[in-house]
């Protein structure tokens, strides 16, 4: 969710650094953007709302500059448009700003009292007032970042320039991800490694508070007024990670990168069978209950995790989302593990609710896919899912690669309290062994998918059902469909559909039904044949062998494996699905509008 970048050296080409690296981090989401550079030693800002096609249009790549921010933003404050769009410049100071400053109304009217006057509906113009405010009365850039946490409430990534100090950057952090990339003679600021990962693979990673000046040659980083040693770290990826390849859409190219991801995954823990499973992850067996808190496709792994933990586990679950939970009254037992779901180990609402099982005292796991974010470094017990740089908005792999660890977790516990038979571990083992090949057989029904977003395609409707599991992974099927091709639909427990649901069934009226979970589906069968009563065309998503003519107009076949694994087939038509229907409609699939691929903001 927005993007920042910012750039300091001394080769004159600032400018194209600044457009390449919000280029980069486009898949955001964002609805305008801006760069601001020292050009003949002036601050000159060109902004566009929209597109960044629309901002390069209008961007004079021959400028000659060496110091400069950027900004793609996603409004939070004020409308769509060119005035509010970031970077902003009130007195000596410009600046970008990612986050929420909850009390800017305040400050606003505080310094509307001193004499200043505001262009924009923002709360970032009056962060940029208030820094020049406190400037003017004490003449030191550092100075008057530093006073930021005793005056502002909200979250901050700034990357800012101050006339008076033409060859360096500020930055300052609090609750919103800011890192700074280092190279030889130039340095970067981003919100995302991606916007410099051509460039460099050292950086500088920015904690909550922290505030600092970087040269083209040097990097100082302060907090509570004191240098910090300043620790240099190398990512894991490069280039070659964030490309498109031949796909046409990042989405697609992650979802048959779901493969590999499985293996990954599940590689550490089951290599060696069960001595690599117990020896490789915590000793889950000392908790009494788990909690699992998390947001949108990661709830929904949470769930089917809910699912795998209670059955196989016996160890009493309960999932909550994010947003809610850290307003609600906080009951948690000292024997309670939190665990905390994120692809993007930044996510705002998960961070807090984080926070809070921290400072209650409970052990706090993360499932995290990005390596050294903020989520991962504060969960006391952090386990990677090792799906890679996820660049589609909509997650496919990352959400594959959770559900896939929180079955190992199941499994891993369900060993050590002794409730797991011979029979069923061998069961499992060898559907690992086998699940790429069954991932492969999916990847190749693709006509079967296009066909039924064909049908889908023309509906503005479409409801998923299932139950238990199934419900789970309904969930998730329904969401990937809104976020990508802007259909309508809902996801409702098969057996609700009686409590008024059903009401909604007309002629033709889509319904996708998941029929995997064994537990349940006879009883899902009999209320996908209430639907079929009432006119609704029926798409079965099963492992079912000799299921009814009576039951479907369409089927899609998967693989049948053990209960474990069983959600990391089945999601893989619902994600294709979605995909054909978005690419029917034409639909921007990779970058969905109105959504952020890391909503760091609440």
């Amino acid at each position: 969710m927005c993007g920042i970048v910012g750039y300091v050296g001394s080769n004159g080409s600032c400018v194209r650094v600044l457009i390449d690296g919000l280029k980069r981090l486009e898949y955001r989401g964002y609805d305008s953007a801006g760069i601001a550079r020292i050009v003949s030693d002036e601050v000159k800002l060109t902004k566009e709302s929209g597109n960044l096609d629309n901002l390069v249009s209008n961007i004079d790549f021959s400028e000659t500059s060496n110091l400069g921010i950027g900004h793609t933003r996603w409004a939070t404050h004020g409308k769509v448009d060119k005035v509010n769009a970031h970077p902003h410049k009130v007195g000596k100071f410009t600046l970008v700003h990612n986050g929420i400053i909850e009390n800017y109304a305040d400050i606003k009217n505080n310094l509307l009292l001193k004499g200043y006057t505001f262009k924009t509906q923002t709360d970032t113009e009056v962060l940029c007032a208030l820094l020049d405010y406190l400037y003017k009365r004490n003449n030191n850039v550092l100075e008057s970042i530093s006073r930021l946490p005793l005056l502002v409430t909200g979250s901050y990534a700034l990357c800012i320039i101050c006339d008076d100090d033409k060859d360096n950057l500020y930055v300052a952090k609090n609750n919103s991800p800011l890192i700074i990339g280092v190279n030889e003679g130039e340095n970067y600021v981003a919100s995302d490694a991606q916007a410099f990962i051509d460039k460099t693979k050292k950086y500088v990673s920015l904690e909550d508070l922290d505030y600092g000046k970087i040269s083209k040659d040097n990097v100082r980083i302060y907090h509570d007024g004191k240098n910090k040693t300043v620790q240099l770290k190398r990512f894991e990826f490069g280039l070659s990670d964030i490309s498109k390849d031949n796909y046409e859409h990042y989405m697609l190219k992650e979802i048959y990168e779901e493969k590999e991801v499985f293996v990954r995954t599940t590689r550490p823990y089951l290599d060696n069978g069960i001595t690599s499973l117990i020896d490789k992850m915590p000793d889950f067996s000392k908790y009494k209950k788990i909690r699992i808190i998390a947001c949108g496709s990661a709830t929904h792994a949470g769930l089917v995790g809910k699912q795998m933990l209670e059955r196989y586990a016996e160890i009493k679950t309960e999932v909550e989302t994010a947003s809610e939970f850290r307003y609600n009254k906080v009951f948690l037992d000292k024997d309670e593990l939190v665990i905390v779901i994120s692809q993007s180990g930044e996510t705002a609402d998960t961070l807090e609710a984080l926070k809070i099982a921290n400072n209650n005292g409970n052990d706090t796991l993360g499932i995290i896919n990005e390596k050294g974010s903020t989520i991962a470094r504060l969960s006391k017990i952090v386990m990677y899912t090792e799906a890679g740089k996820e660049i589609a908005v909509a997650t496919t792999k990352a959400y594959l690669a959770q559900v896939t660890m929180l079955s190992l977790i199941a499994l891993n516990l369900s060993f050590k309290k002794d409730l797991l038979e011979k029979a069923v571990l061998k069961r499992v083992l060898s559907d690992a062994q086998l699940l790429t090949n069954y991932i492969q057989e999916l990847f190749e029904k693709r006509q079967e998918y296009q066909k039924v977003a064909d049908g889908l395609a023309t509906h503005n409707g479409v409801f998923f059902i299932g139950r238990l599991t199934d419900y789970a992974l309904a969930m998730e099927g329904s969401l990937k469909l809104k976020e990508i091709s802007y259909t309508h639909s809902e996801a409702y427990p098969a057996g609700e559909l009686k409590h008024g649901t059903i009401s909604l069934i007309e002629d033709k009226t889509p319904v996708v039904a998941l029929i995997t979970d064994d537990v349940i589906a006879s009883k899902t069968i009999s209320n996908i044949k209430e639907v079929k009563a009432r006119g609704a065309h029926v798409i079965v998503i099963t492992n079912k062998d000799n299921l009814e003519d009576d039951v479907y107009d369409e089927i899609i076949k998967i693989p049948k494996v053990c209960d474990l694994f069983s959600p990391v087939l089945a999601v893989i038509p619902l994600q294709l699905i979605a995909y054909e229907v978005a690419k029917i409609k034409g639909c921007t699939i990779d970058k969905p509008k109105n959504l952020a691929k890391s909503v760091t903001v609440e």
